[in-house]
């Protein structure tokens, strides 16, 4: 067996690995496809993000779907052969944390992929895992793998909407329209929202929004002016998701958004400054998102039914023995939104 490690910055490595027999509760898996993440990314180009940084060798991944190999003892209800969405979160479900309802921010989480803590968790780029029979979710035969793999990203997004409440009829911005911002632009349309305008700096992302079905995009490398409208009466949007990540962004959606709006920050690019006086003076409710946990049955179940098409997203699909050149590809945004590592043939 093979997975894709990570030893430090700039050194990405196809190994050799071993894969035990599935415990109690568990499940062995063959991994179909894997998608490469923003932080996937940071990893491999840095070493890490923020104070985070990879101290030992580390399987990357935990955007995954796959087919179900072996059933370890006391699993029921599933069968060699099924096709499965995965989900990269095991909280504990014991901690204070777990205990009020808040799993993404489990004391004790295991989150696939993560060096945060120390050792750290192995991640699901590996031709063969191991996982808990709950993190398995089963997937509609007229759903492909690929697209099963989608359902971490879109889980994202769906825990962004949740945490900034209601958006029935709203006017809506958001800004970065990657992977994550595009398949929000898709849940907020099943939330309801009212207007969807998309912004960013490149044409691919902002295609994708269209297509994902925002109602308005804007090149903000171009054709900035076109913000100046939603600036006017102390801004026009209800809510605001940024997904980039950047400072410029971040203030852009301060200057557009209405008086007490909810700015959520999905995107993660590194400590920025905040203009208090604006965020003060407007008194915007500016609330951060981290992750998701009971979010992700609900991605799986729209894409299973249909509810959200997730296919715009994915740009390249690249052969598990390329993938070291998919993350290059993956880092170019002039040409690649979601690329994706087939593990196997399924």
């Amino acid at each position: 067996m093979r997975s894709i490690v990570c030893h430090a910055a700039r050194d990405l490595r196809i190994e050799n690995s071993t894969v035990s027999d599935p415990g109690e509760g568990q499940l062995r898996v063959r991994v179909a496809f894997g998608g490469i993440c923003g932080s996937d990314l940071h990893y491999y180009q840095h070493g890490g993000f923020g104070t985070v940084r990879i101290r030992q060798a580390m399987a990357l991944g935990h955007e995954v779907s796959g087919v179900v190999e072996r059933l370890g003892a006391g699993v029921s209800g599933w069968q060699p052969g099924q096709r499965i969405a995965i989900s990269p979160s095991r909280p504990c479900g014991h901690c204070r944390v777990c205990q009020a309802g808040q799993h993404n921010h489990c004391l004790h989480m295991r989150f696939f992929g993560s060096a945060m803590p120390f050792p750290h968790i192995q991640g699901a780029f590996s031709e063969q895992i191991i996982i808990e029979s709950h993190q398995a979710h089963p997937i509609a035969d007229h759903l492909s793998l690929s697209e099963a793999a989608l359902a971490e990203p879109l889980s994202v997004g769906l825990h962004a909407i949740a945490r900034a409440g209601s958006v029935l009829g709203q006017q809506v911005l958001v800004t970065g329209c990657g992977p994550i911002g595009s398949l929000l632009i898709a849940a907020l349309r099943r939330a309801g929202a009212g207007r969807i305008v998309a912004a960013d700096i490149a044409e691919l992302p902002l295609q994708c929004a269209r297509a994902m079905g925002a109602d308005e995009t804007i090149d903000l490398s171009q054709e900035g002016d076109r913000m100046a409208p939603y600036k006017l009466d102390k801004g026009q949007f209800d809510t605001v998701f940024e997904a980039s990540g950047s400072e410029a962004a971040l203030q852009l959606g301060l200057d557009v958004i209405r008086p007490r709006g909810v700015l959520i920050t999905v995107g993660m690019g590194g400590d920025i400054r905040l203009p208090m006086t604006q965020l003060v003076a407007k008194e915007v409710d500016l609330r951060g998102t981290f992750r998701f946990h009971p979010e992700f049955a609900t991605a799986v179940r729209f894409l299973n039914e249909g509810l959200v098409d997730g296919r715009p997203v994915i740009t390249r699909i690249v052969p598990f023995e390329n993938a070291l050149s998919a993350f290059d590809l993956a880092a170019d945004k002039r040409q690649s939104l979601k690329v994706q590592i087939a593990f196997a043939d399924a």
